[in-house]
């Protein structure tokens, strides 16, 4: 362990002489509390500090003892259902030991290491092994499972190697099955290395993974305007920006809740204390819709608030997505919430500030895109050591100030990301939920997922695509209609505006609070956007025979409501398994429709008899 002193501090970053011989990035024990720190910047025999504590009270001339390891998280069984802070302290650990108000130099176990986990072993390697053969322990290799909780088993694996590690030979030794603690050893290998149950990995460092595969499989959300207009692949990535109130925090909440990948982290990092409590409130209340469990059975919280220190928020995405590559190496999909990247942004600002380093565009530092880039390509569906396919999704949400979409970190990270969410202020105050504009927000991976959608119904790419150009169609009109209001229209116009209406409340629009509407399956999304655009070009059809506009929108359904209503009320009145319900909605529909063409063709017809 190397020594030093502290020769100056200038809040979160602190220099000390004597750290020469340590190494970039390495942590750091300072003062008698032993905060926690990383070392940053060298110079010659001196290092530049940032720490991951508050220092109030700390003093020149204090010690500074470097632990000649870089930050690292403990990858285990015990990570899922617990909240973590930003440097993987659990928080509710600290909060039994000290209270409310956790004091500096605070520790806390990462994993609780009395608590026994049942493992069951390898059985192909055991079998070898008791056969005398030889089990080469490459990284990836996996020795056994735990049952972590109902939902995810957490599989023990030798670990990835890291840059100047030697290679672990082969496997001389596994223990049986049975009960053991995160630090017993389960294997040895003849090279003389010991893998337990939990593993150390540098949160900086990307996990190595076999294969890196392409992001042809959406992460399904059940929102219908991410889904089938902006989808996100498995392994992609997506930000979220929008002003305060917009729904940022709430839509990441529905995309936990209800997408379909294996594992949830999300990361609060320098969101309000009030925000970031009702997370912590709610989510182990939530129930798992796919189990019927609760949903921290597969969830990870990291917290750090915005009154928490602010070097921690900034290395909080680290640990976060650290976390998650250690479940996609087992073959799990893995969706990470960052909430938000702006004010990881902000921390950065402050830090660089402090360190003096020279300022960039509205003060953050010049490296701020090259951050930007290492946490968000760090998603990627993968296949593993073991041939099983997992993946890493990142979603950040962004809060630029004023809601103003040209500032730098919005700009810079739509650089990295290929699935944008542009929220919209209007659409909030009109309370269309999801808030995501859908003329600003854009998605690259339509063309990668087309043939998965293709499988579920073969019109999606082509219903997609018309629902778009119509509604492009309809903010072209808009701007007419504020000037001589809609009855001036022909009606083909007016029917635009009408159809694009019910895209908006029929399909676009929302309720996390219906029981029906709340989540739809991809089968249901597509058949009802069909109906619209099926509706659309029915009607398009009967006013080039004549028939106004007054008469399409009068046609009756199938009950007191008319065709036009209840075509906007499908989303919350046929369930996601009553596809029967849509085709009797559908035979109904065109049934209204071709009796008010079949009148106007007659009429036509009669008109140019001799």
């Amino acid at each position: 362990m190397i020594e030093g002193r502290v020769r100056r501090i200038s809040g979160p970053i602190v220099r000390a002489s004597g750290l020469g011989g340590a190494g970039l990035f390495d942590v750091v024990e300072v003062g008698e509390k032993r905060i926690i720190g990383e070392i940053v910047r060298l110079e010659a025999d001196e290092a530049v500090i940032q720490v991951y504590e508050d220092d109030t009270g700390l003093k020149i001339g204090a010690s500074a003892a470097s632990t000649g390891r870089p930050l690292s998280a403990l990858l285990g069984p015990g990570l899922i259902g617990t909240i973590y802070d930003g440097i993987q302290r659990p928080l509710e650990n600290l909060f039994k030991e000290s209270g409310p108000f956790m004091a500096a130099g605070s520790r806390g176990e990462p994993l609780d290491s009395s608590r026994p986990w049942p493992f069951v072993p390898n059985s192909a390697a055991a079998e070898k092994l008791a056969r005398g053969e030889k089990v080469p322990a490459f990284p990836g290799l996996v020795l056994g499972t735990v049952k972590e909780t109902e939902s995810i088993s957490c599989k023990i694996m030798v670990p990835p190697k890291t840059a100047g590690s030697r290679s672990f030979g082969n496997l001389t030794e596994l223990l049986p099955a049975g009960n053991y603690t995160c630090d017993t050893v389960i294997g040895r290998t003849d090279q003389g290395e010991e893998i337990s149950l939990a593993h150390w990995w540098p949160v900086r460092v990307p996990r190595p993974s076999a294969e890196r595969l392409s992001p042809d499989q959406p992460l399904i959300t059940g929102e219908r305007v991410i889904d089938i207009f902006f989808p996100l692949s498995k392994g992609g990535t997506a930000a979220i920006p929008g002003g305060f109130g917009t729904g940022k925090t709430m839509t990441q909440h529905a995309i936990a809740k209800w997408c379909d990948a294996d594992v949830i982290i999300y990361i609060g990092c320098g969101e309000r204390g009030n925000e970031m409590t009702d997370v912590l409130t709610e989510f182990p209340h939530l129930v798992d819709p796919r189990t019927g469990r609760s949903l921290m059975e597969r969830t990870i919280l990291i917290a750090n608030t915005s009154n928490m220190p602010v070097a921690a928020r900034e290395v909080s995405i680290y640990t976060g997505v650290t976390l998650a590559e250690f479940y996609r190496d087992m073959g799990y999909h893995v969706a990470i919430m960052a909430d938000s990247t702006s004010r990881w942004a902000e921390a950065l600002r402050e830090l660089s500030g402090r360190m003096e380093e020279m300022p960039a565009e509205e003060g953050f530092p010049a490296y701020l895109p090259t951050r930007l880039a290492e946490f968000y390509e760090r998603a990627g569906r993968v296949r593993t050591a073991e041939g099983l396919e997992g993946s890493v999704t990142i979603i950040g949400a962004v809060s630029p100030p004023g809601g103003d979409f040209s500032e730098p970190v919005t700009q810079h990270t739509k650089r990295f990301i290929r699935c944008f969410w542009a929220l919209d202020r209007d659409l909030a105050n009109a309370r269309h939920y999801p808030a995501i504009s859908w003329t600003d927000s854009y998605s690259e991976y339509a063309g990668e997922v087309e043939p998965w959608w293709e499988q579920v119904n073969p019109v999606w790419a082509k219903v997609r695509q018309d629902a778009l150009d119509l509604l492009k169609k309809e903010q072209r009109l808009a701007e007419i209609v504020r000037l001589i209001g809609p009855d001036a229209l022909p009606d083909d116009q007016r029917l635009i505006l009408l159809a694009a209406a019910i895209i908006k409340d029929g399909f676009l629009q929302q309720n996390s609070f219906d029981e029906v509407d709340m989540y739809c399956v991809p089968v249901k999304q597509v058949r009802l956007l069909e109906l619209i655009m099926a509706f659309y070009e029915k009607a398009q059809g009967c006013i080039k025979l004549g028939a106004p506009l007054i008469k399409i929108t009068g046609l009756a359904g199938g009950g007191t409501l008319s065709l036009r209503e209840e075509l906007s009320r499908l989303k919350s009145e046929i369930r996601n398994g009553d596809i029967e319900g849509l085709a009797a909605f559908e035979r109904t529909m065109r049934g209204a429709l071709d009796e008010l063409e079949r009148s106007y063709r007659t009429k036509e017809d009669l008109m140019y008899q001799p």
